[in-house]
């Protein structure tokens, strides 16, 4: 699968669905995974290393959450699963994605909180307590930077983002070009060669 696959809207590879499974705080999930979607073969060892290390919602939470690019849903599963109070959107351009998002949501029950869309489709009025993203840097650079300055705005006064990058892939320079925007950033934790940042508005 080459990378143009999971960045376009409309896939032209073969779906070829199996499964695709992986523990996050001692939950087992095991979500429907297709050819044609950003790590299609296994949780994404960025994705990993994010749910893994940053801090998941308490379970009594409640709001609005946003999975950004979120591929076949496993950012989003956990959130649904880990906050059953809580709204998740999952936004993907790739419409292979957000059809196994949708499925692994009904998967686990969750199809009435995970709001699953195209980045157009989601409503201009709404505001996001928390943002998580494994930001698809191999787009370009330009590109993951005008998607994070679209969205990390629509956070809520006293929300954070929670974003993974290799750090060899740019971790350290998105720190630095979210810090000149005038984001507050923190390296959260390091795994892996990856970075874990915590955003929020300073």
């Amino acid at each position: 699968m080459t990378a143009e696959h999971y960045f376009s809207a409309e896939p032209a590879a073969p779906a070829a669905r199996h499964e695709v499974s992986f523990t996050v705080h001692e939950r087992d999930y095991a979500l429907v995974a297709a050819r044609g979607v950003f790590s299609a073969a296994r949780l994404d060892p960025g994705t990993a290393v994010l749910l893994k290390k940053a801090i998941l919602p308490e379970p009594g939470a409640s709001g609005v959450f946003l999975d950004l690019g979120c591929g076949f849903g496993p950012i989003t599963a956990v959130l649904a699963t880990e906050v059953p109070s809580a709204t998740v959107y999952a936004v993907d351009v790739n419409a292979r994605a957000r059809e196994l998002t949708a499925e692994n949501a009904a998967r686990l029950g969750a199809t009435s909180r995970v709001r699953v869309g195209a980045p157009d489709d989601v409503p201009a009025d709404v505001v996001f307590d928390q943002i998580w993203s494994n930001p698809p840097i191999r787009v370009g650079k330009a590109e993951m930077h005008d998607m994070l300055a679209r969205w990390l705005p629509r956070l809520a006064p006293d929300g954070v983002a929670w974003l993974v990058i290799a750090r060899h892939l740019g971790g350290d320079s998105l720190h630095q070009w979210l810090v000149d925007l005038g984001w507050e950033v923190e390296r959260h934790a390091s795994q892996k060669g990856f970075r874990v940042l915590r955003v929020s508005r300073a």
